[in-house]
């Protein structure tokens, strides 16, 4: 099979019909590019979340104007392309899903299967764009075919065994090289089926990881995200100015990045890449005559020490304190057992020898999940044999690097930085890719700045 790689496009590229015909442009411009996947049209996500949301409270006037707005966008979208007949007739059967009933019992259920609503409406519109553009064969198919998972709603974790089986066929029909028009294929991210076939979701952003998925599933040679921003950034340039594009990053740095709240990857994105060793390339559709950044296994010796500084707000702080801690075992299983069986992920962690603290991402826990303080059966079952604070409000710094955990002088260079700062919490030396810090949300960016600007503006002299 020649090479081939799988491109994956956001909701920003996908938000208009001439952001659509530019996203095609690229597509047909790259022989190499044989399955897409596409977002959701952007904005169009929020929306079905409040229908949803709205549904469940029996608000129906409002409901009906949500979905009155994304058929409203949708339909000139589709006008403005010169959509076919039948994929009219495909949108209109997508757009009445919007005013039906809640289809089951489970919310949680049914709130993923609205979802995918939007990304099957732009996954359509996309490929009208894309038939005009190329002279390829160009097939839509639905990821949820292919595409395994289990049935943990809102956040489903794929089968990747099922899901490489079930991509089989696509990779024998990808082994099919015609010589002038070979077949590409346009899907969906974010959204995936059961085993039993009711749809599923991968969480917010999920688009990413579906590309990961398939790249790994159908042995694809690359995998490309298209986004709105240029590549990966030192820091998100809304906050940093001088934010400088980083031209190639190691799978360790950008999963790091990705996990402490760098916006342009999911988090779960270089698991199956790593797995695979297949290199990403982060590009953007509005100027992709631009480099981006390549993330590959190693990057050369000669990077900077400390690469870019991330920010991850809406973290819960939870200390946990007992005597019973005193020269015990096993306690703080306990409190990581009861915590795994609500799929409540920590991040940081602290100890002293009565109490433990540590940090939940509130944005982590699935379309439909619960925050932590919403969370009253997880909390009565630590408060059974501990004393429980929580401490909301609260945001993640990391600085993110190599070798981090022993360098002379950088420690001390960071901490110099936020000197006059208050700092809740500090993590440092379990990764030798970060240092973090847990802050008050309200001085969040003023840190981010700092650290930027001493870490990564300011050329660091050695010695």
């Amino acid at each position: 099979m020649g090479s081939f790689v799988v491109s994956k496009f956001g909701g920003t590229s996908m938000g208009s019909a001439s952001a659509m015909a530019a996203s095609a442009e690229i597509v047909s411009a790259d022989p190499r590019v044989r399955f897409v996947l596409v977002s959701a049209t952007s904005g169009t996500t929020h929306q079905l979340l409040k229908i949803h949301e709205l549904r469940r409270g029996g608000s129906v006037s409002e409901c009906q104007q949500f979905a009155e707005e994304i058929e409203e966008k949708h339909r000139e979208i589709a006008v403005e392309l010169g959509c076919s007949e039948k994929a009219m007739e495909t949108l209109k059967a997508f757009l009445l899903e919007l005013k039906a009933p809640l289809i089951c019992s489970d919310s949680n259920q049914s709130l993923d299967h609205l979802l995918s609503v939007g990304e099957r409406m732009s996954s359509l519109l996309f490929t009208e764009a894309l038939r005009k553009k190329s002279g390829s064969k160009i097939t839509w198919i639905d990821a949820r075919k292919f595409l395994i998972t289990d049935d943990r709603f809102g956040k489903a974790e794929p089968d990747i065994t099922l899901t490489r089986a079930n991509c089989d066929p696509l990779r024998d029909r990808l082994d099919l090289v015609r010589d002038a028009a070979p077949e590409v294929f346009v899907s969906q991210g974010f959204i995936g089926a059961s085993s039993q076939g009711a749809t599923t979701t991968l969480g917010r952003g999920g688009s990413d990881y579906s590309a990961a998925l398939f790249a790994e599933a159908l042995s694809a040679d690359g995998v490309e995200i298209w986004t709105d921003v240029p590549g990966i950034l030192t820091m998100d340039p809304r906050v940093v100015l001088n934010a400088r594009i980083i031209d190639e990053m190691s799978f360790a740095e950008a999963a790091e990045m990705a996990n402490f709240g760098a916006k342009v990857l999911h988090p779960a994105t270089l698991a199956p890449v790593m797995r695979a060793n297949i290199p990403v390339w982060v590009k953007s559709t509005f100027r992709p005559d631009l480099p981006g950044t390549r993330i590959s296994p190693q990057v050369e010796s000669g990077a900077p020490l400390i690469r870019a500084i991330a920010v991850r707000k809406r973290q819960t702080l939870i200390t946990v304190s007992s005597l019973r801690m005193l020269n015990a075992h096993g306690f703080l299983a306990k409190i990581f057992e009861v915590l795994a069986r609500y799929h409540l992920s920590v991040d940081l962690v602290t100890t002293s020898e009565v109490s433990v603290a540590l940090t939940i991402d509130e944005d982590a826990m699935g379309s439909a999940g619960k925050s932590v303080k919403e969370s009253t059966e997880m909390l009565a079952e630590l408060r059974s044999f501990a004393e429980v604070r929580l401490e909301e409000d609260l945001s993640l710094i990391a600085v993110i690097g190599n070798g981090l955990n022993s360098a002379p002088g950088v420690a001390a260079e960071i901490f110099h930085a936020i000197r006059s700062q208050n700092v809740r919490l500090i993590c440092h030396g379990a990764s030798e890719h970060n240092i973090c810090f847990l802050v008050a949300s309200e001085d969040a960016l003023t840190i981010a700045r700092q650290l930027h600007e001493v870490c990564i503006e300011k050329p660091r002299v050695d010695g």
